[in-house]
């Protein structure tokens, strides 16, 4: 868009705007952030505040709209979930300075000093605490695909090789809140931030590492691949240009290979629901029915553990060993985790600091979460027979103890956010600080001793001397007692007259308060400059300090998954080399949990998967919970990887490579995707990318299509996975033509759910049971869901006659041709009326004996086996 340029400030503004692109621009005007044509028409619907207008641009008044300085930050925080990016446009020089460079009438210099994206943000307030807030870059050379991402609140910067096919597994286990992509890659897309294709060179990324990281080589981090680093190169560059030149910290790169951890794909993700449920949030997922984190960091790590599983065996016993020592110390389990609920967020803390965002509290967090750390790794010390993870990440809790006693001394024991105020250097560390705050001090008093000095010289009880921005410190005094103030030779100077007071100056009180403004001007100067040192001090040790940060964090989610345990009877699986997955007494988290806040009891069942049974096909009816019996399953495998006990009362597990559920019905209409097609495509990758090694949970595939079609398909299918891909496998299905493949593969064993039928209603009883369901229970689901009975009944007919057909040569549709139209039938079913009713109603209870009585109910029961 074209703006106006008829001003000074509107000419700047259009600078701006064109550096600024794409981004909303906040432009600081005084005491507001301003924003002005199309950027004020959306923040203003956005944000529902008002839109004015100012000026004229082309005969049409300028839009115009504006949020507070000091009120920003939730704005921000609106702005920025609702998808956009804003470019911050601050005064670099004050009104002063510009009048004394370029003349009474200069405009203040403003530049843009910061682009607050979704992946870069560092505020507390616009964070979320117990989640991690990535930005990916992707990365492509030589063939290769590599992701980078950074969370710059914690300074955690990780390389993730990915295949081509892959990567929409890997993005969906960061899942990242901005992905950064060259502008001539292939995966750019409308939800991608693209950049110029030039940042994304591999040559020019392997020079960035270095310059961030001060060194000569790489070679100390590892072998970067050149999409590695086109990768890394790519992100370096976009934070670079969020920040304006200003860095934030990250840490040196962690490069981790697509086989250090279970493979999981985007649609295994949502069908499992590991780290968001199918509303898109935390509340009914894995993860928040497993969470007894009491840090922020500690929830962040444990979603992290879930999202990638490890496929290290001595990794994993190493986080179970840690989990089972808290489980079987309870005194210890409850010691640590009341220590670690006190700490404060040190990882962020130093994050803001490092982005040069932080305030005395961050520095004051970082001494107290130091301390307590130091208190808490001295605890550890002293456990008898500690693990190896716990003994290893004990000496990452201590070291600070120079920094925390420089925090200590200089820091007031709660420090503000805000610093113009001053006032969080500590008393006595400072002696010329304590001076100036005395001499402030002493003004003040000095300047309160004038007030009643002024008082009994005029005679005038309201007098007063206040303060304020313009005026600084002057005399005030009603209107009507003025003038003997006006008088000549009365030592007062008339200043200003408003509605009802008049202000005057003295000598005396400037000299005062000359002392007090100096003095205070010095202080808040010379606490800055502390603040500065201090900060300095804190991010020489920010490498060591990130690792005590992630040491609390791993002792969190240890303890926590101990808590777990502990709370819900969870076992330690037993991991071995070969593929199996036996497991006693299984049980889904998520559900147990919401059966327990209704009063009900899950039921637990056994699940034995083994080279000679390594396939179960599962049949029975819907709602008896073949789903949740193979969801469980596959979220005991994602538990047991990632180092917690397992909702089971026993579990051996061999280690899953790769996972795969599908499960439940999806569509994607947006890509051109029907449920059925979806289905499909999911079934294709299963079928393409499983291994001996893998574990897949399908549920009724081919059921949305004809019933030949898909009973073909499933059957295929289950071939395909006993004979090729050789995977363990739970796979539920309606087909009851498919246990007939029981007989040609001899790896493939039956079971099902079972239920019963009681008195004309359904009973499930959503346990496990070997061999196949005797029937599909379709109608008397149909009628405990509320179908109407008229509806139920026809379908009854329907199914006699479709069996019927079966059995014929005519086919499976042969008969229905014959059947009566459902109106008519049920206008005979009605005229036949209900025998059982009918005898049941002529019964007079009253009117009979014992025998009769007797005899009457064995009427009713030859009438029932009639009907």
């Amino acid at each position: 868009m074209t703006l106006p340029a008829q001003t000074p400030m509107m000419a700047q503004y259009q600078a701006l705007k064109a550096e600024a692109q794409d981004c909303l621009l906040f432009y600081r005007m005084g005491d507001f952030f301003e924003m002005f044509f199309e950027d004020a028409r959306i923040a203003a619907a956005c944000l529902d505040i008002a839109l004015t207008a100012r000026g004229e641009h082309e005969g049409d008044k300028v839009p115009m709209c504006g949020v507070p300085v000091h009120a920003a930050t939730g704005y921000l925080q609106r702005l920025i979930k609702a998808g956009h990016r804003v470019a911050i446009a601050e005064q670099i020089e004050t009104p002063e300075g510009a009048k004394k460079a370029r003349g009474s009438k200069a405009l203040v210099a403003r530049a843009i000093v910061r682009v607050v994206t979704a992946g870069t943000l560092t505020e507390e307030a616009l964070l979320d605490t117990r989640a991690a807030n990535w930005c990916a870059a992707v990365g492509e050379a030589g063939g290769g695909i590599v992701v980078a991402a950074a969370d710059v609140s914690t300074g955690r910067f990780e390389l993730f090789e990915a295949d081509a096919g892959a990567l929409g597994a890997v993005l969906a286990r960061l899942d990242p809140a901005e992905v950064v992509v060259s502008e001539a890659s292939p995966h750019a897309d409308a939800a991608t931030v693209l950049r110029p294709r030039g940042e994304f060179d591999s040559s020019r990324g392997e020079e960035r590492l270095k310059a961030l990281f001060g060194v000569a080589t790489l070679d100390g981090f590892g072998q970067f691949s050149r999409a590695a680093l086109a990768a890394a190169g790519g992100l370096i560059a976009y934070l670079d240009h969020t920040a304006k030149g200003a860095l934030p910290f990250l840490r040196p790169p962690r490069i981790t290979a697509s086989s250090a951890s279970m493979a999981i794909d985007a649609a295994t993700r949502e069908s499992l629901e590991l780290t968001q449920s199918v509303g898109g949030v935390r509340k009914g997922s894995l993860v928040d029915a497993v969470d007894r984190t009491v840090t922020g960091a500690g929830a962040r790590l444990l979603a992290a553990d879930i999202a990638a599983p490890l496929m290290d065996r001595t990794a994993i016993d190493a986080r179970l060993d840690a989990v089972q020592r808290f489980h079987d110390d309870p005194a210890m389990r409850d010691a640590v985790r009341q220590a670690l609920r006190t700490l404060p967020d040190i990882g962020r803390a130093l994050g803001r600091l490092a982005a040069g965002r932080g305030s005395p509290r961050d520095l004051g967090q970082l001494r107290d979460g130091l301390d307590a750390a130091w208190h808490l790794g001295e605890r550890l010390g002293r456990m008898a027979a500690p693990p190896p993870l716990l003994v290893e990440l004990a000496p990452q809790l201590r070291g600070h103890g120079a920094l925390i006693d420089l925090l200590k001394r200089a820091l007031v024991p709660t420090p503000p956010i805000e610093t113009a105020q001053g006032n969080y250097i500590a008393e006595g560390y400072d002696a010329a600080l304590d001076d100036l705050r005395a001499t402030g001090a002493g003004g003040r008093r000095a300047i309160a001793a004038l007030e009643a000095e002024y008082r009994k010289r005029t005679g005038i009880a309201a007098l007063k001397v206040r303060h304020n921005g313009v005026l600084g410190y002057h005399i005030e005094v009603p209107a009507r007692a003025a003038d003997a103030l006006m008088a000549e030779g009365s030592g007062f100077t008339h200043r200003q007259t408003l509605a009802g007071v008049v202000r005057f100056n003295a000598a005396d009180l400037h000299d005062a308060a000359l002392k007090v403004t100096q003095a205070g001007s010095h202080a808040l100067a010379a606490e800055a400059a502390h603040l500065e040192d201090l900060t300095a001090a804190a991010l020489d040790r920010r490498l060591a300090i990130a690792e005590t940060a992630d040491a609390l964090a791993r002792i969190d989610v240890a303890a926590a998954l101990a808590e777990r345990a502990a709370e819900g009877g969870w076992a330690r699986p037993v991991l071995v080399d070969h593929a199996c997955f036996d497991v006693e007494g299984g049980r889904h988290p998520v559900v147990e949990d919401a059966i327990a806040r209704t009063g009900g009891r899950f039921v637990a069942n056994d699940c034995s998967l083994s080279a000679a049974s390594r396939l179960w096909l599962v049949t029975g009816p819907n709602m008896g919970g073949k789903s949740t019996f193979l969801r469980q399953n596959a979220l005991i495998a994602v538990l047991a990887q990632a180092g917690s006990y397992v909702p089971a009362a026993r579990a051996k597990l061999g280690l899953v490579d790769r996972l795969f559920s599908r499960v439940g019905a999806s569509d994607n209409l947006a890509r051109g995707r029907s449920t059925f097609m979806v289905e499909m495509v999911e079934t294709a990758a299963i079928l393409a990318q499983a291994t001996p090694d893998s574990f897949v949970i399908l549920d009724e595939v081919g059921r949305g299509t004809s019933t030949y079609d898909g009973l073909a398909i499933a059957w295929a299918v289950v071939e395909a996975i006993h004979e090729d891909n050789r995977c363990r496998c739970l796979f539920a299905t309606h087909y009851h033509e498919l246990t007939r493949l029981a007989e040609r593969c001899e790896a493939l064993s039956l079971h099902h759910v079972r239920a019963r039928e009681w008195k004309g209603d359904l009973v499930l009883l959503h346990e496990v049971a070997d061999g196949p369901a005797d029937r599909s229970y379709g109608l008397a689901v149909a009628r405990l869901a509320g179908m109407p009975p008229a509806t139920v009944q026809r379908a009854k007919a329907v199914l006699a006659k479709l069996e019927a057909g079966r059995a014929s040569t005519g086919g499976l549709a042969a008969g229905l041709d014959d059947l009566p139209l459902f109106a008519a039938a049920m206008q005979v079913e009605e005229a036949a009326g209900d025998p059982l009713r009918d005898a049941l109603e002529a019964l007079e209870i009253d009117a009979l004996s014992p025998r009769d009585a007797l005899d009457a109910l064995y009427r009713l029961k030859d009438i029932a086996r009639a009907d």
